[in-house]
């Protein structure tokens, strides 16, 4: 038997695809992505977990994930590339992902346990799964149809990733290890993901209005509804780490599915009775 959760909404603002979400413990302050619009955006829990927007970063075109080092500035994946966003606001380009007016771009990333950083890619030709070492990508993935959400387990030694039109979360020993099959998702399609301190994963299934939380063997063991159709991606908040944010968007919903889930493109959050693991900064000397 499943529990039952209900997320409520956090924020008064709607994006139009809203992604990505990060938890910076130093700071005590959260921050997501809203990707067609090019804009990172930070944010602070607020009572009743509410969160509210305190600063926006903007860039020429698409953002698809944002990562954070210890000392505050930020890692940006960019339409094709990776910026370094300094804490005075410099920015520097640091490495190419995709060729040059790729006809896809970034999608979701996220920073392993030794500091580095991971994010894919969708809509071109052939989607891949990259990891930012030693100044440049290593491919971890070349096959995907759409790279999506990222997570390790507790003690960092297996790795989840998404596909999101084969709708399959796969698994695998890291950072070494052949890639198997973990569970598929039938109503919707799997999106952001993350892991609590028990090892559960916790995954956004866009389409479907839900997070799923799944043990490490993949069985479902919770959902949490949110009332917007397409759930993008969710992270542990706040000091204890017991506030899951889920991202939500309104791309690609009608007029008629905007009115009866106003909520869509929101932040929601809700508590769901365990614990986040802390998000490692990622370090740029890796």
């Amino acid at each position: 038997m499943t529990t039952g959760h209900t997320a409520r909404p956090a924020t008064d603002a709607a994006y139009f695809l809203g992604e990505g979400p990060v938890w910076d413990a130093g700071r005590q302050r959260l921050l997501w992505v809203d990707i067609m619009a090019g804009d990172v955006h930070e944010g602070r829990l607020g009572d009743h977990d509410r969160v509210e927007p305190v600063r926006t970063w903007s860039f020429e075109q698409s953002v698809g994930a944002v990562a954070v080092a210890e000392n505050g500035g930020l890692l940006v994946a960019e339409r094709e590339t990776l910026t370094r966003v300094d804490a005075d606001g410099g920015r520097t380009h640091l490495a190419r992902v995709l060729p040059p007016g790729s006809p896809g771009r970034l999608n979701d990333g996220a920073v392993d346990p030794s500091g580095r950083f991971l994010v894919g890619s969708l809509g071109g030709d052939r989607e891949v799964l990259v990891r930012f070492e030693d100044g440049g990508c290593t491919t971890v993935d070349d096959d995907l149809t759409l790279s999506n959400g990222l997570a390790w387990s507790p003690s960092g030694d297996r790795f989840y990733s998404v596909d999101t039109l084969t709708r399959t979360i796969y698994v695998r020993d890291y950072p070494v290890g052949e890639r198997s099959v973990l569970f598929t998702v039938d109503d919707g399609y799997p999106d952001g993901l993350c892991a609590d301190a028990d090892g559960n994963l916790w995954l956004a299934v866009w389409g479907g209005g839900r997070v799923e939380c799944r043990s490490p063997a993949g069985e479902l063991l919770a959902v949490v509804e949110v009332d917007a159709p397409h759930t993008s991606s969710v992270a542990f908040a706040g000091p204890e780490l017991d506030v899951l944010v889920i991202t939500t968007a309104t791309q690609d919903l009608t007029a008629a599915d905007l009115a009866a889930h106003p909520s869509s493109g929101r932040l929601f959050t809700a508590r769901v009775g365990v614990a986040g693991l802390l998000t490692p900064y990622w370090n740029p000397g890796l």
